[in-house]
């Protein structure tokens, strides 16, 4: 069974900010340890200038390695006010010439890119980006429910770890969270570690979500380790900066926990599967 993590940073010390290609491969490498057979290796945003030195890297560890399936641009393009763990001043406005400088020459590596979609310009750039048959995956966002429906018209097919770093659901206002877990054909990312959803959230998405758009992933990150001990990442304001178990880890723990294990194996093989095949 082939198992896709699509969301990860790093692990083990390493991470995809390093300029030495070894240190990309040595985080599939841990990923694989666990029985992940491939990973999206996730950008974080920065300038132009940095991202593409980092993409570069990635580009040639992909080379030396299949375990690397491509490459998730986490930005540059979200909402500040919902910067989670992320560099908010490395922020940029939803434009299609800047999306063009990024990824000019990786665009046959760029798999999915999240976009905030109520920032003004986004509909526009997730059509761009959806034309060129890269997956738009929404996120980092304050989009209300009508925002968030308007750019899965426009093209986008995903939600960035749902629940975190966006607007909460409101009875009144149900946003982005509302969206991902009813519309039925939107993907939803889902960090099933023991910090960043309560149980009983994880919970709700099994029992509300359609069992085929649920996508487990770890979004781990460079201080994120592979052991039976594991402890939340945290940054230095007390924030969580990352996920701490790889995904078949959390998978493992959902069932240990009672769900039910065919939906919860899907989610982290033939749904990831389904979804980077679904442009």
């Amino acid at each position: 069974m082939e198992i896709i993590d699509i969301h990860t940073h790093g692990i083990r010390g390493y991470d995809t900010t390093s300029t030495d290609d070894e240190d990309i491969v040595r985080i599939a490498e841990a990923h694989a340890d666990s029985g992940v057979s491939e990973i999206l290796a996730a950008i974080y945003p920065s300038t132009i200038r940095t991202m593409r030195k980092n993409m570069e890297t990635v580009s040639r560890a992909m080379k030396k390695t299949p375990r690397i399936a491509g490459l998730y641009l986490e930005g540059p393009f979200l909402n500040p006010s919902k910067c989670g763990a992320l560099e908010a001043a490395s922020f940029a406005e939803p434009d299609v010439f800047t999306f063009q400088e990024l990824i000019d020459g990786f665009e046959d590596r760029v798999r999915v890119i999240t976009v905030a979609p109520e920032m003004k310009g986004s509909l526009t750039l997730i059509r761009k980006i959806a034309d060129m048959g890269i997956i738009v995956s929404m996120g980092h966002s304050e989009a209300s429910y009508a925002e968030t429906e308007a750019g899965f018209n426009a093209g986008a097919r995903g939600i960035t770890h749902i629940f975190n770093a966006m607007r909460g659901f409101h009875h009144r206002e149900p946003g982005i969270a509302g969206f991902g877990l009813l519309n039925p054909d939107v993907y939803i990312e889902v960090i099933a570690d023991p910090y960043h959803l309560n149980i009983r959230t994880l919970e709700l998405i099994f029992r509300v979500k359609r069992p085929d758009r649920v996508i487990i992933v770890s979004d781990t990150v460079k201080e994120s380790k592979t052991s039976s001990k594991h402890s939340a990442v945290m940054d230095s304001y007390g924030a969580l900066s990352g996920g701490c178990m790889t995904i078949v880890e959390s998978s493992e723990r959902l069932v240990r926990l009672g769900f039910d294990k065919n939906l919860v194996t899907k989610s982290i093989s033939e749904n990831p599967r389904n979804y980077l095949s679904s442009t």
